[in-house]
């Protein structure tokens, strides 16, 4: 790939400049590794797959040492819409399909099972990150509310999920006042939080636990083996196990991981305070996904601004003017807002796959991955980070039933991925905008 997606988007050791950033409670730094360390398991990635990894390992009484090139929270977990979906991110009847009934049945439960580990760590920790219940997912034909309402039974009757509420055009109107929309549904069993405050929380209780948690500690090189060997500029960590928690951010350290999940950006404004104005966006505090291909996403700030996410971008930077590329789709959701101030606009990036299901794997027997979240990692991967801490206890089973979802290689590998990707996403983009 060439470019370190580290620093090609962001300034070093500095969070973007989001609504995020300006309102979560900030962290002191945690030092760079600077001499060298023995750990029982080491974890590259300070995000939430790796923060939750760290902090149900180090709960459980083994040794943890966390390298985070960063800031804790600097990537996806801190930058993204908020959401907390149920279900994984490819829908139950596409996952029947493609692992069979019985697996679909244990992906369900193991995603109904990450969306109560995040309600519980921000109970058990009391986390402020503002979790409230509720994501409609908004449709714009008849075809896709259809689609939307079959569905929903689907799960009531095959998965015994009854949280879901149909919305037909006028309760979506009720809800959601946007031309664009025409039905949809209402999970009142998802959820929505401040995702930056939520991932702080996580490295807070982490350390409070025992995890030894390093910024600015980029991985240069692993050596594997019996006993690991993980160097920064500043040290070495000798570990027992590896966990690999970088997500769109792996860069070169494993080319298996970087070969089934690729890094794509995303962009989120949050508009000035709208006030009285904000019930012409929503009128209940819940989150927005809606089902465009690049989808957009929006929810209502807890000062009311409108936080929407959305926008088309290909290649590896950010354009330059990110409140222009969001600024589009957010005025065909909402006409109204056309001439609104937009107060904070941020990019992000996250790790995508082939079948945007997660990509966890065991690279060797004592290394451990799990990133690709596609857009839903909010409870996915902070569940996933729980998932390998049990594994290295022994523990394995929802670790393997993931393990096992098929997890086919980009086409042209790394090298080539760039135009291919671009000429895959705008086909989609394009069919999107056809409605084909």
């Amino acid at each position: 790939m060439g470019m370190n997606l580290l620093y090609s988007n962001d300034r070093k050791g500095e969070y973007p400049d989001s609504w995020y950033a300006a309102t979560a409670a900030p962290l002191e730094r945690f030092p760079a590794l600077d001499s060298d360390a023995k750990a029982d398991v080491c974890i590259v990635g300070g995000g939430y797959t790796g923060l939750s990894a760290a902090l149900h390992l180090a709960e459980a009484g083994l040794s943890v040492v966390l390298l985070e090139a960063q800031r804790v929270g600097f990537g996806a977990s801190g930058r993204n819409g908020g959401q907390l979906g149920s279900g994984q991110r490819m829908e139950q009847d596409g996952l029947e399909k493609l692992v069979g009934r019985d697996d679909a049945r244990k992906l369900w439960e193991l995603a109904e099972g990450a969306k109560n580990l995040v309600k519980h760590l921000v109970a058990r920790h009391e986390i402020d990150c503002h979790l409230k219940p509720g994501v409609a997912h908004a449709c714009f034909s008849k075809g896709e509310t259809a689609h939307e309402h079959a569905y929903a039974e689907h799960l009531q009757n095959r998965y015994g999920y009854d949280q879901i509420e149909l919305l037909d055009r006028d309760a979506m109107q009720a809800l959601c006042p946007s031309p664009a929309y025409v039905g949809g549904s209402l999970d009142m069993g998802a959820g929505h939080l401040h995702p930056l405050a939520y991932v702080l929380g996580l490295a807070r209780a982490a350390a409070a636990a025992g995890a030894r948690i390093h910024e600015g500690s980029e991985v240069l090189d692993i050596q594997e083996g019996a006993k690991l060997r993980i160097r920064t500029a500043g040290g070495t960590v000798t570990a027992d196990h590896l966990i690999l928690a970088c997500n769109g951010y792996l860069g070169g350290l494993n080319g298996q991981v970087a070969a089934r999940v690729m890094p794509i950006n995303n962009f989120v404004v949050a508009t000035e305070p709208l006030g009285e104005d904000a019930a012409r966006v929503l009128t209940r505090d819940v989150a927005v996904a809606d089902t465009k291909f690049v989808v957009n996403y929006f929810r209502l700030s807890h000062d009311k601004r409108l936080l929407f996410g959305g926008g088309e971008s290909y290649g590896y930077r950010f354009p330059a003017d990110i409140s222009a590329t969001v600024r589009k789709p957010m005025t065909e959701i909402f006409p109204h807002l056309k001439d609104v101030k937009i107060d904070y606009a941020w990019g992000g990036t996250l790790g995508i796959t082939m079948k945007r299901m997660p990509y966890l794997a065991r690279l060797s027997p004592n290394v451990l991955t799990a990133s690709g979240y596609s857009g839903h990692g909010v409870g996915t991967a902070t569940h996933a980070g729980q998932l390998m801490a049990q594994a290295i206890q022994g523990q394995a089973e929802g670790f393997e039933t993931l393990a096992r979802v098929p997890a086919p290689r980009f086409p042209g590998g790394p090298r080539m991925r760039s135009p291919l990707l671009v000429l895959a996403m705008t086909w989609f983009a394009m069919r999107d905008r056809l409605g084909v």
